[in-house]
């Protein structure tokens, strides 16, 4: 059987090995043997209270109450609970599971299956965890490997980061990297280009560099100071992306802001949108008020009632609605409805009802309906071929 030791109250002992459980008594300290000095405990270790380790320490458990600091490595095989209390460990830190009501500091790598910290957690190396559970601050400077990471105040990393889920209440801050789930109630930013799956912003998120996602979802606002590949995204809020924006659909609620926007799939504009140049090789549809310097080009184009378009339309298809206001409009068929002002036309067929505005010219190969009401700058032409 193994033999239990216990330590007194504001004492001092030098131990090796103790096969039993080691009880220390407040205010105590330990030091152990060997180079560099170490403590092995083969069953668990009981603090009472402000006790503090002078060496690297071995055990199957640890259990204590308000503080204790280590002056070296801490590994246990099982499970480190800390009640009403913090854990200073000045070295490396290795457990199954780890449990602090307070504060958890670790100077270099930690290494847990699971961490739940009530309070605050500050590593200054490398983190390999299951899941993560902090109520308060969680900040590391090294490289952070998580399943999920769930804090209710604050998340700092200073290195690239390799995450399931993210779940930030308050603010995350990190170095780029990948995150598979991210949902931000507060901030996010990432100071590198980062990997992700689905970003659901209730605040702001900020992201620098070249990034790849699949759905972002922001009610908030989200900016890219960079390019971005993605699925889907789905703004009610503000997107800013500052260089290439690459992807599936885009759907615009709120404000839009784009480099340059290429989609593989569709685009509808409720809100507003300003981009260098918009292509979508699917449908577009714009309810609110698109800009673009170099124009707008898609499969078909659809321009809401008092919609307002700034630069060329270019599809095969165009519809413009009541009332809508639009410059260059480029298209194999091209319908411009009643009240609609244009400034200039080209297309096979044409047909302009009545009350609508043309500022420029009109040319067309094929058909020209122009209904009466309707007002011309400049009597339309038909001509051989079109300028596109």
């Amino acid at each position: 059987m193994g033999e239990n030791m216990s330590v007194p109250a504001r004492s001092t002992i030098t131990l090796d090995v103790v096969n039993g459980d080691l009880t220390l008594g407040q205010h105590a300290t330990v030091k152990g043997t060997g180079t560099p000095q170490a403590i092995k405990v083969n069953g668990t270790i009981y603090c009472e209270g402000h006790d503090t380790f002078e060496c690297n320490v071995t055990a199957e458990g640890f259990e204590a109450e308000e503080k204790v600091t280590v002056h070296g490595d801490l590994d246990i095989k099982d499970n480190v609970e800390v009640q009403d209390g913090s854990l200073e460990v000045y070295g490396k830190m290795n457990a199954r599971e780890i449990d602090v009501d307070d504060k958890l500091y670790v100077s270099m790598g930690l290494s847990a299956e699971d961490v739940d910290v009530g309070g605050s957690l500050y590593v200054d190396g490398n983190v390999k965890a299951g899941d993560i559970d902090v109520g308060g601050t969680f900040e590391t400077k090294g490289e952070l490997t998580a399943r999920s990471i769930d804090v209710g105040g604050k998340v700092v990393t200073e290195a690239r980061v390799d995450v399931g889920t993210l779940d930030v209440g308050g603010a995350a801050k990190v170095a780029g990297g990948k995150i598979r789930e991210i949902s931000v109630g507060g901030s996010f930013e990432s100071t590198g280009p980062l990997e992700f799956e689905t970003i659901e912003v209730g605040g702001t998120v900020n992201i620098k560099g070249k990034s790849k996602g699949e759905e972002i979802e922001v009610g908030g606002s989200f900016k890219v100071e960079g390019d971005l590949e993605f699925r889907e995204i789905d703004v009610g809020g503000r997107v800013e992306i500052t260089g290439v924006a690459m992807g599936g659909e885009l759907e615009v609620g709120g404000r839009g802001e784009v480099g340059a926007l290429k989609l593989y799939g569709a685009l509808e504009v409720g809100g507003s949108l300003e981009a260098r140049k918009a292509t979508a090789e699917d449908h577009a549809e714009v309810g609110g008020s698109i800009s673009t310097v170099e124009g707008l080009t898609a499969r078909s184009i659809e321009v809401g009632r008092r919609a307002e378009v700034r630069g060329d339309l270019r599809a095969e298809e165009i519809v413009i609605g009541r009332d809508a206001i639009v410059e260059n409009v480029y298209g194999r068929r091209v319908l411009l409805r009643s009240g609609a002002s244009a400034n200039s036309m080209y297309g096979e067929e044409i047909t302009v009802e009545p009350d609508c505005r043309v500022n420029g010219e009109i040319r067309y190969t094929r058909d020209l309906r122009v209904a009466e009401g309707a007002s011309l700058a400049n009597a339309p032409q038909k001509v051989d071929k079109l300028p596109f």
